[in-house]
């Protein structure tokens, strides 16, 4: 079994071996591999569970009436991605998930992560931060494409997801900050003149 989901647990969870155990006991809690271009999850489908990347990755996005792709997240080593509808609320899925980079994944249905919390309390803690975090970042999303120009966009994706430039297309995260690929180069044009690094 991929030792990577344990330390993070160790770590964010302060999750002792014997609880990790008593978990493994029950749940699946080895990762899959996956290659670039699978489809994990499809809107309209059905998944009660989240996923969380061991290595490569992942990400959530929707396609607009006119055939557009749109990005919401991107979920690299160490981050969780699903599609709560569907995992939490049992509905149909809102978005697309699949890999974009070869994966290695821990796929946790809902029973799991209640179940850690009641043998693991500090699992609640972290639990609770995930979501205040992942609600936090969406609100700055909507703040910045609302209001935000296409540069500011772009230094928040570094701060954010600061080892996925070499990792992700333009023009997927051109989608992601919802510009288009052109303005995307322009933007990174006018950061080299200022002698940006990233």
């Amino acid at each position: 079994m991929d030792n990577t989901f344990k330390g993070y647990l160790q770590k964010q969870a302060h999750i002792s071996d014997e609880q990790f155990t008593a978990l493994t006991a029950k749940w699946n809690l080895g990762s899959s591999s996956y290659p670039k271009g699978k489809v994990l999850l499809k809107p309209g489908g059905y998944s009660g569970k989240m996923y969380f990347v061991t290595k490569g990755i992942l990400r959530a996005y929707m396609v607009s009436n006119n055939g557009k792709e749109h990005i919401i997240q991107f979920a690299p080593e160490n981050w969780w991605i699903g599609d709560r509808n569907s995992a939490y609320f049992n509905e149909p899925a809102t978005y697309y998930i699949d890999v974009i980079e070869e994966a290695e994944v821990v796929a946790l249905e809902k029973g799991f992560l209640e179940e850690a919390q009641v043998i693991c309390p500090d699992f609640t803690r972290l639990n609770t931060f995930l979501l205040h975090n992942n609600i936090r970042h969406l609100q700055n999303r909507i703040c910045l494409l609302l209001g935000a120009t296409a540069e500011e966009r772009y230094l928040d994706f570094i701060e954010l997801y600061p080892n996925l430039t070499l990792r992700v297309s333009q023009i997927m995260i051109a989608s992601y900050l919802g510009i288009t690929p052109e303005s995307l180069s322009r933007v990174r044009r006018e950061l080299a003149a200022k002698h940006f690094k990233r």
